[in-house]
């Protein structure tokens, strides 16, 4: 009981003390101040917001909106075998599938922005931590209207419903939008997650450590975002489509927000006294669940690291709709051949999944508390080609035996 009152003592009193500890270390001060000026000047929001008000998909659904390697299921046998008009729809629901989990990501970090600059706000002179918080925050609710606009009018007028975009959610539900989950662990990840806000909003350590997380999660959206934004041509603005401009513009934007949390988790957190056991433990506990987020890999969709299985009822509502027109048996065939086969989509989702994994670790190593397991990226390193296409053998099996979906579809 005293250790546990110990413990809850230690975590609910902030680190405030009298003398400004930026005051301390003028070159962090510095980054601080430089970050801010310019993720201001630079705000790209009334770009975005304009371009949310101006999107028509008529008129932008004849051009790729990135480059052809970012579509669904690109270098898979579907791939191969689709007209250049179905090419150019799963280009448009690369984009549709990829910015929902952005969404769903940016909901937990409009949350989490607000706990640890609370946590951070008792330090002396931290207002100009909690304004760049503060300003990323409005970034990403601009940013999820962005999104959300085009992803709705996409799937209305393809589906006449969402297909990969989702209801609004909690910043408490599990990150990935198609996780290998299920209610229980829906509910201890909800748990975790709202014990972490209270625990951070009190807590200048955690507070700033949740910008460990946040920068790990950043960066590997950085490593496919400058991709897409790569598709953007300065010279001829006119021609890029207004997809392909929220993707630039939401680019830049992030890569301040990706600056910030390098500065906090690693600069300011060096400030702080050594952490406590426990606070290490909490720490290192929000790395291995980013792990376990980007242990899996997608040959739907590179670059973000979803569960595939519980993909397989979406891809199928897909394959079966007007605009595939595949039978049931086509259907079950093609699953087969793009999930349960070694594709290129398979070696090009692993490539960008060791590139994450590879950056993850030079990003954690100067950080003395974080484990050897987290360093090493030892969970996410652990996958392979061959369990996963294990995984998928087993798992198409079951689905395709339990799964209604297919012929319901069809027969429709």
């Amino acid at each position: 009981m005293c250790t546990m009152t110990a413990v809850i003592n230690s975590l609910s009193q902030p680190n405030v003390t009298s003398t400004s500890l930026l005051a301390k270390d003028s070159k962090t001060r510095k980054k601080l101040e430089l970050n801010y000026r310019r993720a201001k000047q630079t705000d790209h929001s009334p770009n975005l917001d304009q371009l949310a008000e101006q999107f028509d998909y008529q008129q932008c659904r004849d051009q790729y909106w990135q480059a052809p390697e970012f579509s669904l299921l690109h270098g898979t046998p579907l791939w191969e075998q689709s007209s250049p008009g179905q090419k150019l729809i799963l280009n448009h629901l690369y984009w549709v599938a990829y910015y929902s989990q952005i969404i769903a990501a940016e909901v937990a970090t409009i949350f989490f922005n607000q706990t640890s600059a609370t946590g951070l706000y008792p330090l002396t002179d931290f207002r100009l931590v909690c304004d760049t918080l503060d300003l990323e925050t409005s970034q990403e609710r601009c940013h999820i209207n962005a999104f959300q606009t085009v992803i709705d009018q996409v799937e209305s007028t393809l589906f006449g419903g969402n297909l990969f975009g989702q209801p609004r959610r909690s910043p408490f539900r599990e990150t990935m939008i198609f996780a290998n989950t299920n209610w229980f662990k829906n509910w201890w990840k909800g748990i975790q997650l709202q014990s972490f806000g209270l625990l951070s909003a009190n807590n200048a350590f955690l507070a700033s450590q949740y910008l460990t997380v946040r920068g790990l999660r950043t960066l590997n959206g950085k490593l496919v975002q400058h991709k897409l934004s790569n598709f953007y041509q300065p010279q001829e603005p006119e021609h890029n489509t207004i997809p392909t401009q929220i993707s630039y513009y939401h680019f830049l934007d992030e890569s301040f927000h990706f600056n910030t949390s390098t500065i906090l988790s690693h600069d300011v957190g060096s400030l702080f006294p050594s952490p406590t056991v426990f606070e290490r433990q909490l720490v290192n506990l929000g790395i291995r669940g980013c792990q376990r987020d980007h242990y899996h890999v997608s040959v739907a969709i590179n670059g973000i690291f979803w569960y595939d299985p519980a993909l397989y009822d979406t891809i199928t509502k897909l394959l079966t709709s007007p605009l595939f027109g595949l039978s049931a048996q086509e259907c079950e065939a093609m699953l087969w051949a793009c999930f349960a086969q070694e594709t290129e989509a398979l070696h090009r989702s692993f490539q960008t999944h060791q590139e994450a994994w590879l950056s993850y670790q030079a990003y954690l190593d100067p950080l003395p508390f974080v484990d050897r397991t987290n360093k090493s990226m030892a969970l996410m390193k652990g996958n392979s080609m061959e369990r996963y296409l294990r995984l998928q053998g087993r798992a198409l099996q079951r689905f395709l035996q339990t799964a209604p979906s297919v012929h319901y579809l069809t027969e429709k």
